[in-house]
């Protein structure tokens, strides 16, 4: 009979001699023991005891490269297995693609065939089966139309692995109209693991009110009267001694591969803080206190615009920018500070989305933006300000004569007053122009602090004010394409991103002999 140990504090780990095939002793490792008789698996202190032993409905095992988390989460549904419950005991594990599969399958092959001799996997059904009938499939989603094969069905467990793959939160919560069973005694749990990376680092952050505390494990519980209560468990390398006794230069890899700070503290310490390797990560950290400025008001003699990326099922986002003349501007309590000519300012934004769901967008009418462009200027005062915008090139497609570009400029009316449309250039796309773009923001950024060796800036820089929170929610944490490191992940949640890249590039129209020419 199957010996393994989920409790905590209950298993003794010993070190036991590793035998070659003649019995000779080439090494040691740690075993897991209960009452003197070797355990199959036993779970390890710290998050992996948390993460099997919680019965909140919806737990994310976040954390580090090495913490176990795969393992972990293949156990939270066999740990059910010859509990009486048979066939009413049914779980499903998520990829995002099949090709990801293949990882989790080696891993439960490594596990289950020695924990549970009767459990046979049938690779053409993706499917294990208990011999008292209990079953875990194996299968990707990559689509939230997918859900649609799945609805009807009854898996008292849901487990999604690298739940930051999916680039939005679609899947995942659809899935969980399935979480259920006939058999009031099943428990009924979703479980997820993950690394602090990936397109849908912003959703699964904000879902899991991520990061946690400096050295706290166990995050707190957060109440979905819709759903259930859910919370995150963050793994630390430290706690797996079973690797680090096996590997015990792991740790010290892991510091020469990280290519920089953010890197390092996700991959050492499960940090939620940057998003490791993304397109700006390591530009972010060195500048984010000079870059996020007070709000102000802006001097009379700058230019004043606004950039827009459309979005309907995906977010929309508008950016409105102060350009520096090289005057400086005053801080609400009297203080100066000094700019040079070009600096870009972000000064307010619109982000179109509930609130609620990271990269959902709220399908607002185009004509509707535009209204609450139109109102959002008149609330802050600087209507009559702001000049003509840039947007995506998507807006211009014409379709049957019309187009999103042509309905944003129809005229509105607020108040009773009848106000003129918004009006927007198209962004630069041409051929290698997105790489361009991220390269100039990246300049920028760096751009607001002097250059090395310099007292005093000199290139226009990147500011934002700390009240543009969609910007600094999004931006620093956008990770680059795997495929394409020069451009960033078109899954991730780009929306503000992309607005941006289109003010950093846009040229500005010159006026010669009462003619106007160059782009606006």
């Amino acid at each position: 009979m199957a010996m393994i140990i989920t409790q905590p504090g209950v298993a003794e780990w010993r070190e036991v001699p590793i035998l070659d095939p003649q019995g000779r002793a080439v090494g040691m490792e740690l075993k897991p023991f209960y009452d003197g008789q070797e355990a199959d698996w036993a779970v390890q202190r710290g998050s992996q005891e948390l993460f099997l032993n919680t019965r909140t409905y919806e737990v994310l095992y976040t954390g580090n490269r090495g913490g176990g988390k795969t393992a972990c989460l293949l156990m939270s549904f066999a740990q059910f297995c010859g509990r009486g419950f048979g066939s009413d005991w049914k779980g499903i594990l998520f990829r995002h693609t099949y090709p990801e599969l293949k990882d989790i399958v080696d891993k439960s092959r490594q596990l289950f065939p020695k924990i549970w001799p009767g459990a046979k996997f049938n690779e053409t059904k993706m499917t294990w089966t208990w011999p008292d009938g209990e079953q875990l499939l194996f299968r990707h989603m990559e689509h939230e139309k997918d859900y649609l094969s799945y609805h009807g069905h009854a898996y008292p467990w849901i487990g999604w692995e690298e739940l930051t793959t999916w680039a939005d939160s679609g899947c995942y919560t659809r899935m969980m109209s399935c979480c259920r069973s006939a058999n009031p005694m099943v428990p009924r749990m979703v479980r997820a693991t993950t690394n602090p990376y990936g397109p849908g680092f912003n959703w699964v952050k904000s879902r899991f009110e991520l990061p946690l505390p400096p050295g706290v494990i166990y995050g707190p519980l957060i109440s979905d009267p819709d759903i259930g209560d859910r919370r995150a468990i963050n793994s630390d390398l430290r706690e797996n001694q079973v690797l680090l006794r096996a590997d015990p230069d792991y740790i010290k890899r892991i510091r020469a591969s990280a290519r920089n700070e953010a890197e390092l503290a996700a991959w050492l310490h499960g940090s939620w803080d940057i998003i490791s390797g993304g397109m700006f990560d390591d530009i972010w950290l060195r500048v984010k206190d000079a870059m996020c400025v007070q709000p102000f008001q802006v001097p009379p003699s700058w230019r004043i615009d606004k950039s827009f990326d459309w979005g309907s099922t995906k977010p929309f986002s508008v950016g409105w920018w102060a350009e520096s003349d090289g005057s400086p501007y005053t801080l609400p309590g009297g203080k100066r500070v000094p700019t040079v000519k070009g600096d870009l300012f972000r000064i307010k934004e619109w982000y179109g989305w509930d609130g609620k769901n990271p990269n959902k967008g709220i399908r607002m009418l185009a004509k509707d933006i535009a209204k609450g462009i139109v109102e959002r200027e008149l609330r802050w005062g600087i209507h009559e300000r702001v000049r003509r915008g840039v947007a995506d090139a998507a807006i211009f497609d014409d379709t049957n004569n019309n187009s999103v570009a042509r309905d944003m400029e129809e005229s509105v009316v607020i108040d009773g007053v009848r106000y003129r449309g918004v009006y927007f250039d198209p962004a630069d796309k041409r051929s290698g122009t997105r790489k361009q773009g991220w390269e100039q923001m990246r300049k920028m950024m760096a751009a607001v602090l002097p250059a090395e060796g310099q007292k005093i800036r000199e290139e226009p820089g990147l500011f934002v004010t700390r009240e543009c929170t969609q910007f600094l929610r999004t931006v620093p944490t956008i990770p680059r394409d795997p495929d394409d490191l020069d451009d960033v992940d078109t899954d991730a949640e780009d929306h503000v991103a992309d607005e941006v890249r289109y003010r950093c590039r846009k040229e500005h129209r010159t006026v010669k002999g009462g003619k106007t020419v160059g782009l606006v």
